[in-house]
């Protein structure tokens, strides 16, 4: 390309760069629109109003620059690893796509490992449960697996003990060279501890510690799993934190057992929950390595042995029962977080999970999902992407330093055994849960196709029912964020179905907005929406009693209410309307005396759960 050529591409290099000062005037001018004098917000305000924040406290600035980036960037297979613990060799497969089993149907189990492997998977996981796999059938699962090809590891949520040893069996018996054998024996005695409510028992670690150093090199005994204290609620500091306390306190007993930490660090295998908040994820992968990795250095691990092998897992708790095919999107997203932030094993539920057992089309979704990001989407072939990002290095950083000052914490309260047994970390959970709630139910969380644009006449999908787990975890239950949206809906299936009259006041160019707002939010509790247009308080109320409903809603613009909201109100009262809300908020009456007429408001940002709820007690109370 020539001199002439090459001056001619150089697109933003043509503008002059603006100034931070710039920038916040433009901020100012849009913020302090139809702002009166004497009421115009400062810099200082308006750079609030755009600062975010995260459930667990993290701050979200409004706009990133060099500053917040790190001096020296650092490159990928190096301490501290944040960059990541391996460098990526251009394999477009470049992290271990890894399937999960925990179908008690044995046939359709065996049939899928062999799926599985033959479509793109490239390891198994596989649940030894009563109400999944039982230890007892495990070799014959795997009996058409050829085990020096196919990394195998396994997770108990009753018996970790049967389960290792089911496996190391197979592994014995198989004829294979032990020294090629991958996988995971799934040690992990916090994590039993938090799904069987049982206390905690790390004698089994150091045993098969020892047998996996012995026998088989290439393989690992214990997990960091921190997914049940993701899905009780946890945030993404107390998840980080929580891992890196506990692999410390694994550490800490291994020592006592004779096992130096250079050896106890190539056996652990860390488990976090990837989540449709991209960015955070990103960083929570990226700061998992950089904090272990100095737990390494504090511990005299050798610093090419410091790298945190992650696997990630698509959260179960964002996930939906109902429109479960918006589930194919979050699957997708989480996991594009994951392979970007660098997570060494990635697995992807299916999108119809949580409605019951996943089925071979359900599977298929959730494994090509991976095969799609890696093989055709290239992600694999870059290491660590989002480095260099000013915000993912910035929330990289802050979210460390939140999660390490937490560890500091934990450790000076005694470490991560003493703070589980003494319900602290289960109590630093339901904290986190409180404030999701409030912002969930004012949908500042947002859930696409339940708490927002929800399906009106959502034909549900059927699955095959779990069988009853055998434990009720009653200290880290499962919390799914859609479940109090999904718990308005069943209540309004069992009420008949409520009706909410929405009264449109005027003209279309009126009511347009808000009559399209209210049907949304009346539709997150499936609610029938009888819907009358005009100006008249008599046809009002003649619509609304023909409607069948108890429940009216008002919506108008401020200038239209002003006239007409009291007498249509008024009207609907008169034809049994025992509630009526309006559109918008009370400012918009002018001042006019509305008691006893607008018994409340519908707006952005109102607690919609609460709201729900009282046109639910008013339908149950009929009924």
């Amino acid at each position: 390309m020539n001199a002439d050529a090459a001056q001619t591409l150089l697109l933003a290099g043509d503008f002059p760069v603006p100034t931070d000062e710039q920038w916040q005037a433009e901020v100012l001018k849009v913020l302090n629109r139809g702002r009166p004098e004497g009421k115009q917000l400062t810099v200082d305000q308006a750079l609030e109003r755009l600062r975010t924040r995260t459930v667990d406290g993290l701050v979200i600035e409004p706009l990133y620059t060099r500053e917040d980036g790190p001096e020296h960037l650092g490159a990928a297979g190096v301490d501290p690893y944040t960059r990541g613990s391996v460098i990526k060799d251009g394999d477009p497969v470049a992290w271990d796509v890894r399937a999960y089993h925990e179908d008690p149907d044995l046939a359709f189990t065996k049939q899928q490992l062999l799926a599985d492997m033959e479509r793109g998977a490239t390891s198994l996981w596989l649940r030894v449960d009563p109400d999944a796999i039982p230890a007892s059938a495990l070799a014959d699962e795997l009996a058409d697996i050829i085990l020096d090809l196919a990394p195998v590891s396994v997770v108990s949520h009753t018996d970790q003990a049967s389960a290792a040893q089911a496996l190391y069996d197979v592994w014995r018996n198989s004829g294979r060279p032990l020294d090629k054998l991958v996988g995971n024996f799934g040690i992990d005695p916090f994590a039993l501890a938090a799904h069987t409510d049982r206390p905690v028992d790390l004698s089994p670690a150091a045993e098969w510690v020892a047998k996996a150093l012995a026998e088989l090199p290439s393989a690992r005994s214990m997990t960091v799993d921190v997914l049940a204290y993701h899905e009780a609620g946890a945030g993404d500091v107390d998840e980080l934190a929580f891992a890196i306390a506990t692999g410390i306190e694994y550490l800490r007993h291994l020592e006592s057992a004779g096992i130096k930490a250079t050896d106890a660090f190539g056996q652990i295998c860390f488990r976090l929950a990837a989540t449709t908040d991209q960015f955070l994820t990103i960083a929570k992968f990226r700061a998992l390595r950089r904090l272990w990795a100095r737990v390494g250095e504090v511990t005299g691990v050798d610093e090419f042995r410091r790298g945190a092998l992650a696997h990630a897992v698509s959260s179960q708790r964002m996930l939906t029962r109902d429109d479960p095919y918006v589930n194919i999107l979050r699957a997708t997203t989480s996991t594009f977080a994951a392979a970007v932030g660098g997570a060494d094993i990635i697995t992807t539920l299916p999108f119809d999970t949580v409605v019951g057992l996943p089925s071979d089309f359900s599977r298929r979704l959730a494994r090509n999902v991976q095969i799609v990001l890696s093989e055709e989407s290239n992600i694999g072939r870059v290491n660590d992407p989002a480095g260099g990002s000013w915000y993912v290095e910035s929330l990289t950083d802050q979210l460390a330093r939140a999660a390490w000052e937490r560890v500091q914490q934990i450790e000076s309260d005694g470490g991560f055994g003493q703070a589980f047994a003494s319900g602290a970390i289960a109590a630093a959970i339901t904290a986190t849960v409180e404030a999701r709630s409030g912002l969930l139910a004012t949908r500042k969380l947002p859930l696409t196709g339940v708490s927002m644009f929800p399906m009106r006449d959502e034909q549900p999908i059927t699955a095959r029912p779990r069988p009853t787990a055998p434990n009720a975890r009653e200290q880290f239950p499962l919390r799914r964020d859609a479940e109090v949206f999904e718990g308005l809906r069943d209540r309004a299936a069992a009420a008949g179905t409520p009706k909410v009259f929405l009264a449109a006041i005027g003209t279309r160019r009126d009511f347009g907005g808000r009559l399209g707002f209210v049907e949304n939010l009346e539709s997150v509790a499936g609610f029938q929406i009888p819907t009358s247009e005009g100006t008249d308080p008599a046809a009002f109320a003649e619509q609304f009693a023909a409607s069948g409903a108890k429940v009216a809603v008002l919506c108008s613009s401020t200038s239209v209410y002003g006239e007409q909201a009291l007498p249509v109100a008024t009207a609907l009262k008169g034809a049994g309307a025992a509630k009526v809300y309006l559109a918008g908020r009370d400012k918009e009456l002018g001042g006019q005396d509305f008691t006893g007429l607008v018994d409340g408001f519908v707006f952005d940002g109102m607690d919609v759960v609460a709201h729900l709820n009282e046109i639910l007690d008013l339908a149950e109370a009929a009924a």
